[in-house]
């Protein structure tokens, strides 16, 4: 049986609305296994960035459950989710962010510091990272010397630095062309599967639906059912 990486089960999250409460997630539920790729799509406002930041541990849901890598997070301290954040989750924002004074090097031996690794261990593991996103030659160039593509590119690698169990990605695509964002997408597929992560992906761009594993749409802060699914 496939281990699934990320669950989450009958979730509900709520905000302030005036006097009432508005609902942006509703009753959701989303099993994720170990080395597939889950697209969410929807209009905006639909609860696609909600979901992300439930599964994230960003934001705790008014209910339901949120398991990462087998541990419920629910009981979790602030301290514990920051470090199921750290070693556990990998987050991949819709803008790179790439610190401009570091290279794209750096910029992934930043995230492992943290955690206290060995520098050697680091520094391999992160040129070993870049050249698994086809950046081998660009490791000791900075943001500013660096495409749209390529920078998304190191901004993946930087969020698998820590091994990630589960890899949370939001709208990759958004500032890149066409080309440039089927070969994203193509990455996140391949190294989603030899990484074993369990990957969910927020996207508008629809022309590259089936390159994932399964596809489904939210509408409303509801998750609907699969509207496509690989073999």
């Amino acid at each position: 049986m496939t281990r699934s990486n990320l669950l989450l089960d009958d979730v509900t999250l709520t905000y302030p609305d005036g006097e009432g409460r508005l609902t942006a997630l509703d009753a959701v539920s989303l099993e994720v296994p170990a080395g597939t790729l889950t697209a969410v799509v929807g209009p905006s406002g639909s609860g696609k960035s909600s979901l992300l930041a439930v599964a994230a541990t960003l934001v705790a849901p008014d209910r339901g459950r949120v398991v990462v890598d087998g541990r419920e997070t629910g009981a979790l301290s602030r301290a514990e989710k920051a470090e199921l954040r750290r070693s556990r989750i990998g987050i991949v924002f819709q803008q790179p962010n790439l610190l401009p004074s570091l290279t794209a090097v750096e910029q992934l031996q930043v995230m492992a510091h943290l955690s206290g690794r060995p520098v050697r261990e680091v520094r391999d593991r992160a040129r070993e990272l870049l050249a698994a996103v086809g950046l081998t030659d660009k490791a000791d160039r900075r943001p500013h010397q660096l495409s749209g593509g390529q920078r998304q590119r190191v901004n993946i690698a930087r969020a698998l630095m820590n091994e990630p169990s589960v890899l949370l990605v939001d709208e990759p695509t958004s500032a890149l062309d066409h080309e440039r964002g089927a070969s994203v997408l193509d990455l996140l597929v391949t190294l989603t599967r030899e990484r074993g992560t369990a990957t969910v992906l927020v996207t508008h761009d629809v022309a590259h639906l089936d390159r994932m594993d399964r596809t489904v749409t939210m509408a409303d802060g509801r998750l609907s059912a699969s509207v496509t699914e690989a073999a």
